[in-house]
């Protein structure tokens, strides 16, 4: 597989799709960065894919400082000697309508789920660029690709990182750096991405939402697998996925 001894860093790596995408990768011979905020989780997750025969590290990481991704960002390097790919992935959705003005919610989801991917790239495209090769991956949502009530400044930042890779990619191409990029769209997938909405009645509706037609982490991770694992000459750059049942 084209997968195998490729380093990918993985940021949101501490549970849901971060973690279930480390230990596929793991599984494929990939070699993982892990970043998150939590070191517990981290530091248990980086254990066990050792434990298993796997290669990781793992840096305790705030998405929305730069110099913590660029210090992930030499972690692969001086550990593994080279970055194939970093997955983009931490988000935060603390949903609730406009009017209830949650303006310090509405920062948060503009530092984690924007300028967290920004930070990234900015982060890893030096390095890609002197090599002329690399695979920039980022989780959006299908709110990048439609629109929710209570979900208005989720939606906005995931539509700017779709706009964003979009642009990276078709830039990549004309400048001749050859660089990958994948934006992935998840509709109702269990993970904690629910845990920090503090509107009571959205927080309802959306927890009735995933329990009924929530799918695992899992599903996001195959992709991201799937994606890394073509030739170089391809890109894969989008893909949607959520529970069939789901109507989105």
């Amino acid at each position: 597989m084209a997968i195998q001894n490729k380093t990918v860093i993985i940021t949101g790596a501490s549970s849901g799709i971060g973690e279930a995408t480390a230990k596929l990768l793991v599984k494929h011979g990939a070699k993982v960065v892990l970043g998150a905020r939590r070191e517990d989780r981290l530091k248990t997750l980086s254990s066990e894919l050792q434990a298993s025969g796997g290669k990781a590290v793992y840096r305790v990481t705030d998405v929305t400082k730069p110099a913590d991704s660029h210090e992930l960002v030499k972690l692969g390097l001086s550990e593994f000697g080279k970055v194939d790919a970093i997955f983009l992935n931490a988000g935060v959705m603390p949903n609730a309508p406009l009017s209830k003005l949650q303006t310090n919610e509405w920062e948060r989801m503009v530092d984690v789920n924007l300028k967290g991917v920004i930070n990234g790239i900015a982060a890893v495209l030096p390095t890609f660029i002197g090599q002329k090769s690399g695979h920039v991956l980022a989780t959006s949502s299908v709110a990048g690709l439609k629109f929710y009530s209570r979900g208005a400044v989720y939606c906005a930042t995931k539509w700017a990182v779709r706009a964003l890779m979009e642009v990276l990619r078709i830039e990549s191409a004309e400048e001749g750096t050859n660089i990958r990029t994948t934006t992935i769209y998840p509709a109702a997938i269990n993970t904690e991405l629910l845990k920090p909405i503090s509107d009571p009645e959205t927080s309802k509706d959306l927890e009735a939402l995933y329990k009924k037609y929530g799918i695992g982490p899992e599903s996001v991770a195959n992709i991201v697998a799937f994606a890394i694992d073509q030739p170089e000459n391809a890109a894969v750059s989008e893909f949607t996925v959520g529970p069939t049942a789901q109507p989105w």
